[in-house]
């Protein structure tokens, strides 16, 4: 574990405070990161008490997967389980409006596909991942299939990023649980987010990158001045729930609260 005291204390309260979401029955989504783990510890201390019962979870990546082995939570996958009730993760950056940048532990494909099949994605950090910006405080990563790889990197370079092949604790090329390579995008603080994720979408050899727009629904931020749980509202957040309520036209609609800025 790294960092200093108050910030694992931080994140131990955001990631435990998350699990508070979490009811009977439910599956689960469980992200990857220093304080999404508090998150995994906190659910399987509830399941071991019987507070939480018939739970099961989808890992985001083998090292979140160990863990929740280690600690005998329930497992299953999205091809049994297509849909999380709950998807609890981490990030690296925040702004006002709920995006964010994920992607600095190297599980963002796996990452977002459990996000895009989470009917609530509570996203739990320390006050220092708040930003005016995403990409101010942090680079984008890029994950890029090896074959080409410098050709996303000249593009991605032509739009602005300065970028850098992701290295290993032994400074050889980081690879990712598929197989690919991460490049380090520092773009400098990103005022039109959606119109740079479709580009980064639109280019071949690009897997994914850490853009997360319009999916968190909750914001749970510890900090010296406490827990803080913000909320978010609006059309972005009610069309993560158009598939329940077209399968299910009983679901009742979503009750959301004003968001606050964080």
């Amino acid at each position: 574990m790294t960092g200093s005291e108050p910030a694992i204390e931080w994140k131990q309260k955001a990631g435990e405070a998350a699990v508070e979401s979490v009811a009977s029955g439910m599956v689960v989504g469980l992200g990857t990161g220093s304080t999404a783990i508090w998150a995994v510890r906190g659910l399987a201390d509830r399941i071991q008490q019987r507070a939480l019962t018939d739970i099961m979870a989808v890992p985001t990546s083998l090292e979140t997967e160990r863990e929740a082995r280690r600690l005998d939570i329930p497992l299953t996958t999205l091809e049994s389980s297509f849909q999380m009730d709950v998807v609890i993760d981490g990030a690296d950056e925040v702004d006002p409006d709920f995006n964010l940048i994920k992607g600095g532990g190297g599980a963002l494909l796996k990452e977002k596909i459990v996000a895009q099949a989470g009917r609530r994605v509570i996203i739990v950090v320390e006050e220092t991942k708040l930003s005016s910006h995403v990409g101010k405080r942090c680079p984008l990563p890029v994950e890029v299939i090896p074959f080409g790889w410098k050709t996303q990197q000249f593009f991605l370079e032509n739009l602005g990023a300065t970028v850098s092949l992701r290295l290993d604790k032994r400074h050889n090329v980081y690879i990712t649980e598929q197989g690919n390579y991460i490049l380090n995008c520092r773009f400098g603080p990103i005022h039109e987010p959606g119109g740079l994720a479709q580009r980064l979408k639109d280019r071949a050899g690009i897997v994914e990158h850490g853009l997360f727009l319009q999916m968190a629904t909750d914001l749970i931020i510890a900090g010296p001045r406490g827990l803080r749980h913000h909320t978010a509202s609006g059309p972005a957040v009610k069309s993560r729930f158009r598939f329940e309520q077209k399968g299910n036209p009983a679901a009742p609609e979503l009750q959301n609260t004003k968001k606050k800025d964080p």
